[in-house]
C-alpha cells in the first residue's frame, strides 16, 4: 500500500519528516518498507507559457517557440513536440538547469536556429513514461514559479506493509487514522458533504445473498464529457502511488479507493439492461472480465448481474461487457460492502490479484459505501461535468451486516496488567481506547469498548490489550521478570531424540534440509501414482497444492537443484511429517528420510572413484539403528515400490513391524526427473524405528573367546537376517558375535546358491571354553542350518 507524505497531511497535521513518519508508523505496527521521492532531483525548471509557434526554417519536424517565464521576457526555444501550441503552460528548463541523468541545459543551435532552454516532457523530468509530447501544465499556475513548488514535487511516497488483519489501513484515511490514534491521542473522523440530485433517475438493484453483500449503493450520473481527461493533479497523485491514469471515471474510482479504502466500480449505463442483482454464480456460468479473459465460475462465486447475465465478479473485477469507454456519457457508480468470507480465495483461484479483492478479503468498513459514493460523485462532477441523480441504497434482509451491530468487547484491568507486566493508569487506558473507538465505557473491573466498524481485528479481550501496548509504545513497557511455578521437565531413555538423530546423520556426512509440507502434485504422482493424497483447498500456487505423502518429493527437488549447481556428491536428509490418508482418516507421521548419490567417498588421490551403492546407505542406517542398543531386531527384506528399482529395494522391519523403505530410484523415473542412475532413497518412521532399549549393566567376561569359521552354502533367496537368527538360536547362548567376512558365487557353487563365510565368536562369562565346547556349537549350527535352510558345508 503506497501513500504520500503530503496526501496524508490532508487528513491529519504532520509535524514530522517523511523519515520520522516512517519510523513512527513502523513502531506502531505498520511497517514502512521503502521511502521514495516522488520526483528525482532536478533544478532550474520553471513554469512558462508558449506565446507563439512557427515552423523551423530548416527542419520539417522542429518548431520554433517564443516562450515567456515571467510575462515580459521572451525566450526562443526549438522544440519537436507535436502538442506544443500558443497559450500552453509548459515546463521550461532554463539555461544551466540540471535534469535527471546528469544532463545540463546549455544554449545551443539546432539546425541553424538558436535555442535558449528546453521544453520538458514528463519522462525527461522523471515524472512518468510519457514522451510523445511536452508536459501540459494547468493554466492556473503562475509564471516563473519553480516547477517543484508548482507541482508539489518535494514529496515522498511511503510503501506501507499492512498486516493481513489490518484491512482498515489499506487507505490514506486508514493510515492517518491509526497515526492520529497512536501519536495524537484522538479518534480521527472524516465526512463528505452530500451532492444534491439534479434528476430523479435511479437504476434498480436487488440482493439475493445478504450475508455476502449486506449493502449495495449506486448512483446514476448523466452528461459527463465523453472525451474528458483527468486533471494533472489527479493523474500526478495517482502516479505517485503507482496507479496509471486511464480515464476520468476510472481514475476517480481508483482515487477514492486509495483515499478512503472503499473499492468502487463504474458501469456504462447504456450497456446495462434490466436491473442489478447481487447473486451467486450459476453452475457453469462464464464471464469475461476487464482483462479480456473468459473465466468459468464456480457456484460459490458472488457476481453482479443484470438482465443479460453476470456483468462483474463481485469484490474482484468488473466485466468487459459494461466497461467504461471513450464514448461513455452516462455511468452508474457502485459502492458496495462484500463480506470477507464471500471474497476470500476466489481471486487466487482464478489466478487474479486485484486491489479490490485484497481489501475485501481483509475487511472493509461497511459504513464506507455512502461516504465513498458522495466523494466519488463530487470528484467526477468537478472533473467531467454531468448531473447526478439520487443515491440508491439497497440493503439485504439482514441489514448492513455486522458493521452496524453494536459489538462490545470487554477489557479487565487485572488481565491487562498481567499480560503487559506493567500497571497502566486507568485514565491513560481510557484515553488510548477512546483513540481507536467511538465508544468506551468504564466498568467495575475495567472497560468495555464498542468495536468500530472498520476494525475487523478487534474481537476479544486480547485484541484490546494489544492495542493498549501498541498505542502506548512497546518500547515504553519496562522489562520485568515473569513469575510462574516451576514445572520440572522430563526426559526419557526409551526413545532416541531427534537432536541425536540429526547429529548422527551429520556425522555420516549428510546435510539437513527443510522442505515444504505441500508439494508439486505432478512430481508426487510420478513417485506415488496410486497413493491417496490430501489436496489443499486454498493453495498458494498450483505446484504446491498437495500435502506430501513422503519426504522424498522435497528431497528429490533439493537434490536436483544441488546437482544442477555442479555438486557431484549429494547427501541430504530431513526430519518432518508426512501425511497419510486412509479413507476419511488423516495421519501425520514423523519421518526421517534421506537421499544420496555420487561417489562412495569424496574425491581423493588415494583410491579410484567408486559409485555409491545400496549397501553403503544400508550401512549408514545400521549406524543409526545402533543408537537403539540392539541392531538384531532390524532386518531388510526384498520389497517392491513403484518408484524404486526392482531387485534393489528393501522393506525395513523392526521385529515384525514395518518401519520404512530403502532402495534405488527406478531407472525410468531417474531419467524422467533428470537424475543420475545411482540415486538411493530411504525413509524411516521415527516413533516405531527409534525406540531405545534402556542401558543395562552387563559384565565383561574375563575368560578368552574362541573363534570358529564356517563356509555355508545356501539358496540365493535366503537373507542374512534369517541366517543370523538360526545361528543365534543354535549357539545356546555362547555366541558373542557373528561376523560375515565373505560371500562367494562361482565355480564349485551351484547356480542359484551362494556361499557365505561366517565367523562365530564364542565366549562364556563363567569359564574358559574348550575345543569340545566349540565343536559342539559348530555341530549344532550346521545341523540346524541343514534342516531349516537346506544348507551345506562348502569343502573348497
Amino acid at each position: 500500500m503506497k501513500i504520500t507524505h503530503h496526501w496524508m497531511r490532508e487528513f491529519t497535521p504532520l509535524a514530522v519528516t517523511p523519515a520520522e513518519l516512517a519510523r513512527d508508523l513502523t513502531l506502531a505496527g505498520l511497517e514502512v518498507e521503502a521511502l521514495t521521492p516522488v520526483a528525482p532531483p532536478f533544478s532550474g525548471v520553471v513554469v512558462g507559457e508558449v506565446l507563439e509557434v512557427s515552423r523551423h526554417p530548416n527542419a520539417e519536424k522542429l518548431i520554433v517557440c517564443e516562450v515567456t517565464t515571467d510575462g515580459s521576457n521572451r525566450l526562443r526555444i526549438v522544440c519537436g513536440a507535436p502538442n506544443v501550441r500558443d497559450g500552453l503552460k509548459v515546463a521550461v528548463a532554463m539555461e544551466g538547469a540540471q535534469l535527471p541523468g546528469g544532463i545540463t541545459i546549455k544554449r545551443a543551435k539546432l539546425r541553424g536556429v538558436e535555442s535558449n532552454g528546453m521544453l520538458c516532457s514528463a519522462r525527461e523530468l522523471g515524472l512518468g513514461d510519457e514522451h510523445d509530447g511536452i508536459m501540459e501544465l494547468p493554466a492556473a499556475l503562475r509564471l516563473g514559479v519553480d516547477l517543484r513548488e508548482a507541482l508539489d514535487l518535494d514529496d515522498t511516497a511511503l510503501d506501507v506493509n499492512a498486516t493481513p488483519n489490518r484491512g482498515d489501513c489499506m487507505s490514506v484515511l486508514g493510515i492517518a487514522r491509526d497515526y492520529a490514534a497512536a501519536h495524537e491521542g484522538r479518534f480521527l473522523t472524516y465526512g463528505v458533504a452530500p451532492v444534491a440530485a439534479h434528476h430523479a433517475a435511479v437504476f434498480p438493484a436487488s440482493i439475493e445473498v445478504s450475508t455476502a453483500c449486506p449493502i449495495f449503493a449506486s448512483r446514476v450520473i448523466r452528461g459527463i464529457k465523453a472525451d474528458g481527461q483527468s486533471p494533472a493533479w489527479l493523474r500526478e497523485r495517482l502516479r505517485r502511488v503507482g496507479v496509471n491514469s486511464i480515464s476520468p471515471v476510472v481514475d476517480v474510482t481508483n482515487y477514492v479507493m486509495i483515499e478512503l479504502g472503499q473499492p468502487m466500480h463504474a458501469y456504462d449505463l447504456e450497456r446495462l439492461s434490466g436491473g442489478i442483482t447481487v447473486r451467486m454464480a450459476s453452475a457453469g456460468e462464464r464471464l469475461t472480465l476487464l482483462d479480456d479473459k473468459e473465466y468459468l465460475l464456480d457456484p460459490d462465486f458472488l457476481v453482479i448481474a443484470d438482465g443479460s447475465g453476470a456483468i462483474g465478479l463481485a469484490g474482484i473485477m468488473g466485466g468487459r461487457a459494461t466497461a467504461i469507454s471513450d464514448s461513455t456519457s452516462a455511468v452508474l457508480l457502485e459502492a458496495a460492502h462484500f463480506a470477507p468470507d464471500a471474497i476470500a480465495g476466489r481471486a487466487r483461484r482464478l489466478g487474479l490479484f486485484t486491489d479490490a479483492a485484497q481489501r475485501f478479503e481483509r475487511g472493509v468498513d461497511p459504513t464506507l459505501p455512502m461516504l465513498a459514493l458522495e466523494r466519488a460523485t463530487a470528484l467526477l462532477l468537478q472533473i467531467a461535468g454531468g448531473e447526478a441523480g439520487p443515491t440508491n441504497v439497497t440493503q439485504g434482509t439482514e441489514g448492513a451486516g455486522r458493521g452496524e451491530q453494536a459489538e462490545w468487547v470487554g477489557l479487565r484491568r487485572s488481565r491487562l496488567a498481567k499480560l503487559l507486566g506493567v500497571s497502566v493508569p486507568d485514565a491513560e487506558v481510557h484515553a488510548l481506547l477512546a483513540a481507536i473507538a467511538g465508544g468506551v465505557e468504564s466498568t467495575a473491573d475495567g472497560w468495555r469498548v464498542r468495536r468500530p466498524p472498520h476494525r475487523f481485528d478487534i474481537r476479544i479481550e486480547a485484541d484490546l490489550i494489544e492495542e493498549v501496548a501498541r498505542l502506548r509504545g512497546f518500547d515504553s513497557i519496562a522489562e520485568s521478570h515473569a513469575r510462574a511455578m516451576q514445572i520440572v521437565g522430563h526426559s526419557t531413555e526409551s526413545r532416541i531424540s531427534n537432536d541425536r538423530l540429526l547429529t548422527a546423520m551429520a556425522d555420516a556426512g549428510y546435510r539437513e534440509v527443510i522442505t515444504y509440507s505441500f508439494v508439486d502434485p505432478a512430481l508426487q504422482r510420478q513417485l506415488f501414482p496410486d497413493a491417496p493424497v490430501l489436496a489443499l483447498a486454498n493453495a498458494i500456487s498450483a505446484d504446491l497444492s498437495e500435502m506430501r505423502v513422503s519426504l522424498w518429493t522435497g528431497l528429490i527437488q533439493a537434490a536436483r537443484e544441488n546437482l544442477r549447481r555442479q555438486q557431484p556428491r549429494v547427501r541430504l536428509f530431513e526430519i518432518g511429517k508426512k501425511f497419510s490418508v486412509q479413507g476419511t482418516n488423516l495421519r501425520e507421521i514423523e519421518t526421517l528420510a534421506g537421499i544420496a548419490t555420487g561417489g562412495r567417498w569424496p574425491e581423493q588421490w588415494g583410491s579410484a572413484r567408486e559409485p555409491l551403492d545400496f549397501y553403503d546407505v544400508k550401512g549408514d542406517l545400521m549406524q543409526l539403528f545402533a543408537l537403539t542398543g540392539n541392531t538384531n531386531v532390524f532386518r531388510f527384506e526384498a520389497g517392491s515400490l513403484s518408484c524404486l528399482r526392482p531387485g534393489r529395494a528393501a522393506r525395513i522391519f523392526r521385529d515384525s513391524t514395518p518401519i520404512g523403505w530403502l532402495g534405488e530410484v527406478h531407472p525410468q523415473l531417474a531419467k524422467a526427473l533428470g537424475l543420475p542412475v545411482n540415486v538411493l532413497l530411504f525413509e524411516l518412521e521415527i516413533d516405531t524405528a527409534f525406540e531405545a532399549i534402556p542401558l543395562k549393566y552387563k559384565e565383561i567376561s574375563k575368560f578368552p573367546s574362541v573363534r570358529r569359521d564356517l563356509a555355508i552354502v545356501v539358496d540365493e533367496s535366503v537373507p542374512l537376517a534369517v541366517l543370523q537368527e538360526n545361528v543365534t538360536v543354535s549357539a545356546s547362548g555362547l555366541l558373542s558375535e557373528l561376523r560375515v567376512f565373505d560371500v562367494y558365487r562361482g565355480p564349485s557353487v551351484d547356480f542359484g546358491r551362494k556361499s557365505i563365510a561366517l565367523g562365530l565368536i564364542l565366549q562364556d562369562s563363567s569359564r574358559t571354553l574348550t575345543d569340545v565346547d566349540a565343536d559342539a556349537v559348530v555341530t549344532a549350527v550346521v545341523a540346524r542350518l541343514r534342516d531349516e535352510l537346506r544348507a551345506s558345508i562348502r569343502d573348497q
